[in-house]
């Protein structure tokens, strides 16, 4: 798990070094253990390293074999790059290192762009060709590491994270409209290309990008899910399905524990992270390091789960973290290095309860097992079930997930960016997309392959890395995904969602943590803004930089400051937190 950058140039005008430097030293919390920076050509790339395999300079990055004429930059990990390097070696492919990031850049001379199709793992890298000075840029199957990038005068640049580029100046800093509607209706999710400001993208998952020399660029996406059961599998009954996503969950638990440090695992005392641990332990793992946050009750809200995470940790002697936070002595004074981490404004209350977790957990373990996902894969969201019925799937999920309609939208902003209803418009265009027939199928999709990727996996990338802590999500095994999209719906739908993963669990672990209600890190006073929040959000949205912004209408703030408890989004958030939130935001990254 790394930082990585890179600046091409189709002009002859030579790249700017020093600002791609400040762009890679600004990515300094991602690779604390080591940078480097190469340039070939008409190419640059810049590299922090955070050593999780091969932790010898061998594997120091950018990473280049002048026999094969290439250079890359790698971020993220290859959990299948032992089985692959011997299949290389076998083909008469020389190392030099013992890490999975030379095994990228033989793969990719090897097989091409198809060396992702033989890639288990999460990644990003960029591959700089010497001979034809073709640049290629690629994402992972499920946007598990981030890609983003800004086009300037005459080039382009390219980081691991927004505030990355914008240390290299010459950003447009302007809001994007499309983005804003979508972070003010789909709970914060922005989908790529699209980020909040005007002159940042983001690379799409599953997509590869070859540039070639004089700025020409073609994309191809090489992934998708297909939400159907096959005639082979059709005459599965509940225990065959049962038996073959414990077999696809144990291999996944498996493959994210290769590492030359310890793993460990974010318990959250709720069934998909208990089922990591319980795996692990079945496996033989002894000894494993969990970790648990909670926060202090607001009114009948709790703030902990901790008696669900307490009784998975005795239960299979685990040394176990249990992380306190006070909102007033801690959660207030950390928002600022919070938001900072963030690549973009991230909505969600837990953002904070992952970013202090994160803390805690680097003092111990270098990597950590992570439980996100599950819900989006495996049907464990309160709006599935009533999907099996829907006559209008688009417009019954954006009544449930949506913050808000579009008249409340054009009452909030500043007419200036007014605009359609976008964000409305985008879930009926994905619903409507083939391979998904059914409208549990269609609500599934778009969470794995939007929602999924810009709110929970970009959330615990960005809060993980700020402190040089890398998270792998074995619920987003592509295996396991594709496999999950094939069973019937009525076998995730029953059991109040979740069903085929609920049995699995209790196969492994105890039930208690099963069969209870569902839970997440709660982050109450972020919800239920009182006290020194309410203070500090008032404060926000009243401030000088916030007015000379004209971003939202005063009118519209005044009635949320008048009763914050009263405006919350169909998924329990605070529209109060989210319009600060993203004013908070702005200002810490100075745009």
């Amino acid at each position: 798990m790394c930082g990585f950058c890179g600046e091409i140039r189709f002009d002859d005008r030579p790249i700017d070094l020093g600002a791609l430097g400040a762009v890679n030293e600004s990515m300094q919390p991602r690779g604390p253990d080591g940078r480097g920076m190469a340039m070939q050509g008409r190419i640059a790339l810049g590299h922090r390293r955070l050593s999780i395999i091969d932790l010898s300079t061998h594997a120091a990055q950018p990473m280049v074999d002048s026999d094969l004429g290439l250079t890359v930059a790698f971020n993220g990990c290859i959990y299948n790059y032992k089985q692959l390097r011997e299949e290389l070696a076998a083909m008469g492919y020389r190392f030099f290192s013992h890490g999975d990031t030379e095994v990228v850049l033989k793969a990719f001379h090897a097989w091409g762009t198809d060396c992702v199709q033989h890639f288990h793992g999460m990644f990003a890298f960029a591959v700089a060709e010497r001979d034809t000075g073709r640049l290629t840029l690629a994402r992972d199957r499920l946007g598990i590491k981030p890609f983003y990038y800004a086009e300037l005068s005459g080039g382009l640049r390219f980081a691991s994270t927004l505030p990355a580029l914008l240390a290299g100046g010459g950003i447009d800093t302007d809001l994007d409209p499309i983005a804003l509607h979508h972070y003010m209706h789909f709970h914060a999710v922005v989908p790529a290309p699209f980020t909040i400001l005007r002159g940042v993208r983001k690379l799409p998952p599953a997509t590869i990008r070859v540039i070639e020399r004089d700025g020409q660029s073609r994309d191809h996406v090489y992934w998708a899910p297909v939400f159907e059961t096959p005639p082979e599998e059709r005459g599965l009954g509940f225990d065959d399905w049962q038996d073959r996503v414990l077999d696809a969950l144990r291999t996944a638990v498996d493959r994210r524990l290769v590492a030359d440090v310890d793993v460990g695992v974010l318990l959250s005392g709720g069934l998909d992270s208990s089922l990591i641990v319980g795996l692990l332990a079945e496996q033989g793992q002894r000894g494993l390091n969990t970790f648990s946050v909670g926060f202090e009750s607001v009114g009948d809200e709790a703030g902990d789960e901790f008696q669900y995470s307490d009784i998975i940790a005795k239960h299979y002697g685990t040394t176990h973290h249990k992380i306190h936070v006070d909102s007033r002595a801690k959660l207030l004074p950390s928002l600022p290095g919070c938001i900072g981490a963030m690549a973009e404004p991230m909505v969600s209350h837990d953002v904070i309860g992952f970013y202090l977790l994160s803390q805690e957990v680097s003092k111990h373990v270098k990597v950590v097992q992570s439980g996100q996902g599950a819900d989006e894969v495996f049907g464990g969201y309160h709006w599935y079930p009533p999907m099996a019925n829907s006559r209008d799937p688009a417009a019954d999920y954006a009544r449930v997930f949506c913050d808000r309609d579009h008249p409340e939208y054009l009452r909030a902003v500043h007419p200036r960016l007014h605009g359609d209803d976008y964000s409305r418009d985008f879930i009926r265009s994905h619903f409507a997309l083939p391979g998904a027939e059914a409208a549990v199928d269609k609500a599934l999709r778009i969470d794995q392959l939007i929602m999924l990727v810009d709110d929970p996996v970009k959330r615990v990338d960005n809060m993980t890395m700020a402190w040089g802590l890398e998270a792998r999500v074995p619920f987003l095994d592509h295996e396991l995904v594709e496999l999950a999209a094939r069973i019937p719906d009525q076998h995730k739908l029953c059991d109040e969602g979740k069903c085929v993963l609920k049995a699995v669990g209790r196969r492994v672990i105890p039930k208690e943590v099963i069969d209870r209600p569902k839970g997440y890190f709660p982050v109450p006073a972020l919800k239920y803004l009182r006290g020194d929040v309410l203070d500090m959000v008032r404060e926000t949205v009243g401030s000088r930089k916030a007015r000379e912004r004209e971003l939202f209408q005063r009118g519209y703030l005044d009635e949320l400051l008048a009763a914050p408890d009263e405006h919350i989004t169909p998924l329990r958030g605070s529209k109060l937190w989210q319009v600060a939130l993203l004013e908070l935001w702005l200002q810490n990254h100075g745009v």
